[in-house]
């Protein structure tokens, strides 16, 4: 075996050594599951306590949807948000990011000036609600976060949604 040859086995060897990480990834030690800034499974509680940000997910839930062209909120929206804000009065020591989604029709501008309208109609109800405007910030991602890619109805009613999403 020749040294270059033995050099690229032991750099190819090194390379797989540094992807096995027994603590599961350094961004996983230093950060969490979610890795920079993202979150844990761990960090979001157990779904069982009403107090944990996976009860919020799970049962309060996260999202409401929005038709076309509209941050008008349906019925239903407003369930989901009176119940948000009831768990967010209960729990202050959390706060949100509220964000603004829109479906792939249209322009980049056009569904993220449409996803801020939604993010602020929703952040504007839950403070009609109680909930204290310095727990809440908006953004709007437009079309481009999609829950589901596809030129179909269903798809579209999925990606027009805003999303409440709860950090400590």
């Amino acid at each position: 075996m020749t040294f270059l040859s033995k050099a690229t086995l032991v750099a190819a060897a090194l390379a797989l050594a540094a992807c096995n990480n027994p603590r599961g990834g350094a961004d996983d030690y230093q950060y969490g599951a979610g890795g920079a800034g993202g979150i844990s499974s761990m960090a979001l509680g157990d779904p069982n306590d009403p107090a944990s940000i996976a009860y919020f997910n799970t049962t309060i839930g996260d999202t409401v949807r929005f038709t076309v062209d509209s941050s008008d909120l349906t019925d239903q929206g407003q369930i989901v948000l009176r119940t948000q804000a009831v768990w967010l009065n209960r729990n202050p020591q959390y706060s949100i990011l509220i964000e603004g989604h829109a479906d792939e029709r249209g322009t980049r501008e056009y569904n993220v000036a449409l996803g801020a309208r939604r993010a602020a109609r929703v952040q504007q109800f839950l403070a009609a609600e109680g909930v204290a405007a310095h727990r809440m910030r908006t953004v709007s991602y437009g079309k481009e976060r999609p829950v589901e890619v596809c030129a179909e109805q269903r798809c579209w009613d999925l990606n027009r949604r805003a999303v409440t999403v709860v950090s400590n």
